[in-house]
């Protein structure tokens, strides 16, 4: 029961990796604001929760939404964790092909609604003698290939302002760090090409096999490995950690097939198949 007698608010955390930390950090035993424009997927998680889970409905997009949620938070005597996850794939174009307002979109969904997060959560803290802070960045931070470009971007942004915001706040006994999801088998996929229904059933099963392949462990991330880690940041546990990130990618960040999968060679390995034997 790491977190018996905390506040923590989980933003998008009506499904996918929000919803299972919040379930997380409700099960060790903080009182949970979820935020999310998912009315059904929030009322039906808070409903089941025996009162542990709390829905405010939430456009992370809206600086009064954000507020109000924080400020429901605060009435709870709180927040002492603060969990930015709400997003989705934004825009799809290429650098050569984006229009200026789906960047917009994209950038305010997912990387201005943390720092609005943060800078609004701070204060609360503050009040409080500190608190924890955890991002959702993305593997995409780190590289192209992952990620669409927008996407991209904002995760990389995402990722920055984490370490600037843990210096800002470290005066205060506030950490700021982040989780970088890899191939985590949730509806985003989906969701960001538009897919319902049947479609977004058997997108999903694509991506459950692909997970299987895609990484060193070979099994597609769940949810619940990304709740664990945001748990550890959020907790004691982490209390001499601020400022970075974890890696929950299965692997996938450490480098290119051939280097952990026995079956694909290596240019190393190719020319050495070259040289002629004795």
């Amino acid at each position: 029961m790491r977190f018996s007698g905390k506040v923590a608010v989980v933003t998008g955390g009506a499904s996918g990796i929000g919803r299972a930390t919040a379930l997380r950090l409700a099960e060790e035993g903080a009182t949970v604001l979820v935020g999310d424009l998912d009315m059904a997927g929030g009322e039906e998680l808070a409903g089941t929760s025996n009162g542990r889970i709390r829905f405010v409905r939430t456009d992370v997009t809206s600086e009064a939404d954000i507020l109000a949620l924080l400020n429901a938070a605060a009435e709870l005597g709180g927040p002492d964790i603060l969990f930015n996850n709400a997003g989705a794939g934004g825009l799809r174009a290429k650098i050569d092909e984006i229009d200026a307002a789906g960047w917009d979109r994209t950038m305010d969904l997912l990387l201005r609604s943390v720092a609005l997060g943060i800078r609004h959560a701070a204060p609360l803290m503050a009040k409080k003698g500190g608190g924890a802070i955890v991002n959702t960045a993305s593997v995409a931070a780190l590289a192209a290939g992952a990620a669409p470009t927008a996407y991209s971007v904002a995760k990389a942004g995402v990722l920055h302002l984490t370490k600037l915001a843990a210096a800002d706040l470290a005066k205060d006994k506030i950490r700021v760090n982040a989780v970088l999801p890899g191939f985590i088998a949730t509806n985003i996929f989906a969701s960001s090409i538009g897919l319902e229904g049947e479609a977004r059933e058997r997108a999903n099963a694509l991506i459950q096999g692909v997970g299987q392949q895609a990484q060193p462990i070979q099994r597609p991330g769940r949810p619940e490995d990304i709740a664990a880690a945001v748990a550890f940041l959020a907790s004691e546990d982490a209390s001499f950690i601020t400022g970075t990130h974890i890696l929950v990618d299965g692997g996938i960040s450490v480098g290119p097939r051939h280097s952990w999968d026995p079956s694909t060679p290596g240019l190393f390995e190719a020319l050495a198949a070259l040289a002629p034997t004795e």
